[in-house]
């Protein structure tokens, strides 16, 4: 059996401000029909015999994962959550560890959900080549062509073939100065490490024991602790921070003996940062790749995105990339994309939210938008899902009004519940128990204001929560 493993632990912290902690980009439609994550999912339904995806991610966008699984049609999957990040060599063991509960002979493909394919043929047609040699005890890696010297990517340099489209690495080789990378290009013999690969998950995992026996062990005694929760595979936290930080390829694929790599070009790009989006976008006659509301006058080679509602007009720039979202604006040049990440350490050393949350946050029971705010009040826009329910909760420091826009509103408030329409509204004082529930089958839409010494989402005290948050 085929098994797809997707990995969905990633931050991308460059694509600021549209990714963020709490959103990171696989979960956001960046390039074409769905997002990342979703189209990493629809790659994988393409592939001859292959069975239900295992997704390994963090336990803070589960979910994110569950619901984007629910719109691709995916019912089936087995979603692994990880209390905390320890990089994909221990994710990929936690998935093998699944995959050979599943068959004993399942052949993992790991994908990262973040990544960008162009051509899904010749991604398929790769695989294709893959799986022979993964039968055989190799552990494949998929390379990139390379048609440009590129320094901000791993490469692998084949060795022999072993097979139709398949050769023996001869060394994974870290990023490469300019130079360097345009002696790869030149010498033909070297491709983009793209982070994929296809084995056996038996083999991995025997790879892993004699190369890096403590990541297994850690991770056998994380993965007999888990348990069922909804949807979810959960792990202990305390012993999952027992396991050690490493990635594939120093933990294994460099060690092994038996590391093979096909050489593809699929279009791929990893969207590593907003000149790498530039790059791989449709752009116009002056080289400029634009989303949402803009207008560009002698402007060349830049990047715009603009959120709903907001107009961003450029005037005789070049090679810029300028993103807006509701409460943040980036504003970099092209060839300084990859330092964007120096924002969002700055952001947390300050102690700022704008590097972990969005002014539009997503919750299980549906969003809600922080409107305005000031001293002592906030206003928020809350969305409910039709059926879905906020936790039963109160507050230490805030009362709140509620102004029902549209749909209809269960409301919870002590020892009374009550329904209202639109236009209708109530007040739940400081301290009261309450719950906001949706019973309609249309959106319930109210408006929210707040007011009290401290409105933190902190001074939530939850008592029941179907969503397993109490």
């Amino acid at each position: 059996m085929l098994i797809p493993l997707i990995l969905s632990g990633g931050s991308g912290t460059r694509l600021w401000p549209v990714s963020r902690k709490n959103l990171p980009k696989q979960f956001l439609s960046l390039t074409g029909q769905g997002t990342l994550f979703q189209q990493t999912v629809e790659r994988t339904r393409l592939l001859p015999d292959v069975g239900s995806p295992i997704v390994v991610a963090s336990e803070d966008h589960r979910f994110l994962v569950a619901e984007q699984l629910l719109e691709s049609g995916i019912e089936n999957a087995t979603i692994v959550l990880e209390p905390l990040a320890r990089n994909t060599a221990p994710a990929i063991a936690l998935g093998a560890i699944q995959a050979v509960e599943r068959d004993a002979e399942a052949i993992l493909l790991v994908l990262p959900a973040d990544h960008l394919i162009g051509d899904t043929e010749s991604f398929t047609n790769g695989v294709g080549l893959a799986l022979p040699i993964a039968r055989d005890g190799w552990l494949a890696t998929f390379g990139i062509r390379p048609d440009r010297p590129e320094t901000g990517f791993g490469y692998i340099r084949r060795a022999e073939s072993i097979g139709e489209g398949a050769y023996q690495v001869a060394q994974f080789v870290e990023k490469p100065a300019l130079a360097t990378a345009e002696s790869y290009l030149a010498d033909g013999g070297y491709d983009w490490n793209s982070g994929m690969f296809l084995f056996k998950a038996s083999r991995y995992l025997e790879e892993l024991e004699l190369h890096a026996p403590e990541i297994l062990q850690a991770v056998r005694a994380a993965h007999a602790s888990a348990k069922g929760d909804l949807d979810f595979v959960r792990l202990d936290s305390e012993i999952f921070a027992q396991v050690p930080d490493n990635s594939i390829d120093y933990a294994v694929m460099e060690k092994t003996r038996r590391a093979a790599v096909i050489p593809v070009a699929c279009e791929w790009s990893d969207i590593g940062s907003w000149s790498a989006l530039w790059m791989a976008g449709i752009r116009d006659a002056q080289g400029n790749l634009r989303e949402g509301d803009t207008i560009a006058i002698n402007t060349a080679n830049s990047l715009l995105r603009s959120h709903d509602r907001h107009l961003l007009a450029t005037v005789g720039v070049d090679d810029l990339i300028v993103v807006t979202t509701p409460d943040a604006t980036l504003v970099a040049h092209r060839d300084a994309a990859q330092d964007v990440k120096r924002v969002v350490d700055e952001l947390k050393a300050a102690g700022r939210s704008e590097h972990s949350l969005h002014r539009i946050v997503r919750r299980p029971w549906g969003s809600y938008d922080s409107i305005e705010s000031g001293e002592r009040f906030q206003v928020k826009r809350i969305v409910v899902k039709p059926g879905a329910a906020l936790s039963l909760q109160k507050h230490h420091h805030r009362a709140e009004h509620w102004i029902v826009v549209s749909g209809t509103a269960e409301v919870t408030c002590d020892e009374r519940v009550f329904l209202l329409g639109e236009n209708q509204s109530t007040y739940i004082p400081l301290g009261s128990v309450h719950r906001l529930r949706n019973p309609g089958k249309v959106l319930l839409e109210l408006i929210e204001v707040q007011s009290g010494s401290y409105l933190g989402e902190d001074d939530i005290v939850r008592l029941e929560d179907v969503y397993g948050r109490s």
